[in-house]
């Protein structure tokens, strides 16, 4: 909790100075999601905006981060009483397919629900241009694009466990790795096929929903899910959750990110800031991205592009350091003010 101050107080400069920010299922939500969450409290904190994290129209402002049935109930109190709401986009129908057990199924009841849910805020916040061309077909509210960001912060040091994680899990350089949930809509099935065609390369997922994971893994992993993983190559390791991320970026080479769909990915944001050269898919979230410089691309056969970057030594150093370079622009200094702006203007 930021502070006990109350609400209907600005700065000079028209920035609220208490905001509820709160985040349903904050407790069970992990991954990207969570850590924008705690992003966009480091930035409040960095401008000095003192926050709550329960529901409360007691605030200048209601910024909500999932909009549950909770948070659509306070949005419209809010709304009726005057408090200017704002509601992050973290899901889409799109985005929601292909996840866990059950998801294609939930995600159409899901469309025409947040069709709704994102109509009655008076500001969305997208994490990307792709993610509020997607929302044009949900609904009319005004938004804006501010990235989720990276905390630069959180990777320091990285480099020093590069030998301590190559060495946990059997892995020869030039390490081809991923960070993140082990689902299908991230590119499960390629990323194990394209290990499988080049069995003289190590490939590495750190991340969650795996065997031997606990009983809410079990719950959610689907039985495709499961069978990838089991049946993975000896090349293909999958390390579950990491205490230490900064490992994962230590001991990778090359982020190989074959998700189908994306709002953002800031995962990708991480292992550019560490020079890590990405392959990626092709899709409209990563137009940002510049083929051959910040990253490499292909649509759906990913091995010409893996077999590149793992060979040439020159191209995987080009190309992380231009990744590094592009990556900058996405840190929290640098997008915070991004976020507050947007709280002015509604305030």
């Amino acid at each position: 909790m930021g502070s006990n101050a109350t609400g209907d107080r600005l700065t000079p400069g028209g920035t609220p100075v208490f905001v509820s920010h709160y985040f349903e299922w904050e407790d069970h939500v992990t991954g990207g999601q969570h850590q924008s969450v705690q992003n966009q409290r480091a930035m409040l904190d960095r401008h000095g905006i003192e926050y709550t994290t329960r529901p409360t129209l007691d605030a200048d402002l209601l910024h909500l981060n999932n909009m549950g049935p909770r948070s659509l109930y306070y949005a419209k109190r809010a709304r009726r009483r005057g408090v200017p709401v704002v509601a992050h986009t973290h899901q889409t129908a799109e985005d929601f397919r292909e996840s866990f057990a059950l998801s294609n199924a939930l995600a159409r009841p899901m469309k025409p629900y947040l069709r709704y849910a994102y109509s009655v805020p008076d500001h969305l916040i997208c994490p990307s241009a792709h993610t509020a061309e997607v929302l044009d077909d949900y609904c009319d509210t005004p938004r804006t694009v501010v990235s989720n960001g990276f905390d630069p912060s959180k990777l320091e040091g990285y480099e020093s466990l590069r030998a301590e994680y190559l060495d946990r899990y059997d892995l020869d350089p030039p390490v081809v790795f991923m960070v993140g949930h082990v689902i299908e809509r991230k590119g499960l099935s390629t990323f194990v096929e394209t290990a499988r065609a080049m069995p003289d390369v190590d490939f590495a997922w750190f991340g969650f929903l795996n065997p031997g994971g606990g009983t809410l893994d079990r719950i959610l992993r689907s039985r495709t899910t499961t069978k990838h993983v089991r049946e993975a190559p000896e090349n293909c390791t999958f390390t579950g959750y990491v205490e230490d991320v900064r490992g994962a970026f230590a001991a990778g080479d090359v982020f190989f990110f074959p998700t189908k769909n994306e709002n953002e990915g800031m995962a990708l944001l991480e292992a550019m800031a560490c020079g890590k050269p990405p392959v990626v898919r092709d899709i409209p979230t990563f137009e940002w991205l510049e083929d051959g410089e910040t990253c490499l691309k292909a649509r759906a056969e990913f091995t010409d592009a893996i077999e590149r970057i793992t060979r040439e030594d020159a191209l995987r150093a080009r190309v992380g350091e231009r990744a590094a370079e592009a990556s900058e622009d996405y840190r929290l200094d640098a997008v915070s003010d991004e976020l507050v702006s947007v709280y002015r203007e509604l305030v």
